[in-house]
């Protein structure tokens, strides 16, 4: 049994454990939703996921959904990445429409004056899924013979053929719509459908996120996304209720022109209230703080390159490539312990119907 299928075994073993020993419990459930934390495409894992106030494409769904009013026309994004030497597998698809625009009306006042306003009416409306899974997993509960439900060596004589396999799979799918309020300010806000399963086990959630947007210059913007806002509930099939808690993710960025192309370097924190402590990169109390950052130099909407170090203590690299219609992104995380469980190299693709009849407002 090689380091891949013990760290499986032992996760299985754990899982199915505990589906049976809070059965009927309520309870805060530390990184419950850390599936939903991993980040989705190229660009923005290439820059450590340091997203929030950058994004500008139909991944805003995920990062900061007030962002996706910044589309002006239809997108469509696919992401796929292999964990751990292959061991896992997240998937990512996106699919982003905007609708309505900006108009200008005239006012009359009693004394003649003519003032023009502006009615936002701007809006995004985006569906965005991800999926983290392992298959495979072998199921050697039936093997135990000596009643401690774990099988080990000092099993005698086992019957392989009672082994099965099942697989693990976490699913989130987002409903996002996001409109402008003012000249300088968006706001977005989504519906989160969760599903997990592992075995005969499974469970089912339903969160909210609410995200702000504030650009007052065409170099500077703000961001910040609530995630799970409400507190998250994941309802299990054994009885058990996990929370899952508030995830506040803040972030800057600021564009500036260089050598002929655009840098734009950007910085984020995750705030977290779930007692990470020393998991974290600091904390006061249950509140912990992980800061993470990045820097993409972008040459003539041709070519880009990025670096970033992320929330989990990694350094990332990315590029990406800009087609008529497509972008082409890569990113690459290193790990402590590559040896054993493997970097992770991830690639997405960003389709754009690029039509005027598809254009914002052209409706």
């Amino acid at each position: 049994m090689n380091f891949a299928q013990k760290a499986i075994a032992v996760i299985s073993l754990g899982v199915f454990s505990s589906g049976t020993a809070f059965a009927g419990d309520t309870y805060v459930a530390k990184y419950a939703g850390e599936f939903m934390a991993i980040g989705v495409g190229g660009r923005a894992l290439g820059l450590g996921g340091a997203y929030v106030a950058l994004a500008n494409d139909v991944t805003a769904g995920y990062w900061n959904p007030a962002a996706l009013v910044r589309i002006n026309y239809p997108e469509f994004s696919l992401m796929h990445d292999e964990q751990f030497g292959s061991l896992e597998n997240f998937d990512y698809a996106g699919v982003a429409f905007p609708y309505g625009a900006n108009d200008t009306t005239t006012t009359v006042s009693q004394d003649g004056t003519s003032t023009p306003v502006v009615n936002y009416n701007a809006s995004t409306f985006a569906v965005n899924v991800i999926r983290l899974g392992i298959d495979g997993i072998p199921d050697t509960r039936k093997l135990d013979t000596n009643g401690d439900g774990v099988y080990n060596d000092l099993d005698a004589r086992p019957d392989i053929s009672q082994i099965t396999f099942f697989n693990s799979a976490d699913w989130a799918l987002y409903f996002s719509y996001a409109k402008q309020h003012s000249e300088h300010l968006y706001y977005g806000a989504n519906l989160k459908l969760i599903f997990r399963q592992i075995g005969e086990y499974h469970a089912t959630g339903i969160g909210f996120d609410l995200g702000a947007l504030y650009a007052p210059n065409d170099h500077l913007s703000l961001g910040v996304n609530a995630q799970d806002i409400t507190t998250t509930l994941v309802a299990w099939n054994t009885g058990t209720n996990e929370l899952i808690s508030p995830t506040l993710k803040i972030g800057g960025a600021y564009l500036f022109e260089l050598f002929g192309g655009r840098l734009g370097p950007a910085l984020d924190a995750d705030v977290r209230f779930e007692n990470r402590q020393f998991a974290s990169i600091a904390h006061v109390g249950p509140v912990s703080f992980d800061p993470h950052g990045g820097v993409e130099y972008d040459y003539k909407k041709v070519v880009a390159l990025r670096v970033g170090y992320n929330d989990v203590k990694s350094l990332t690299l990315g590029a990406g490539v800009h087609l008529r219609k497509l972008d082409i992104d890569y990113s690459f995380a290193k790990f402590d312990g590559a040896d054993q469980l493997g970097n992770s190299h991830r690639i997405s693709l960003r389709l754009i119907i690029q039509e005027d009849k598809y254009r914002r407002g052209s409706e």
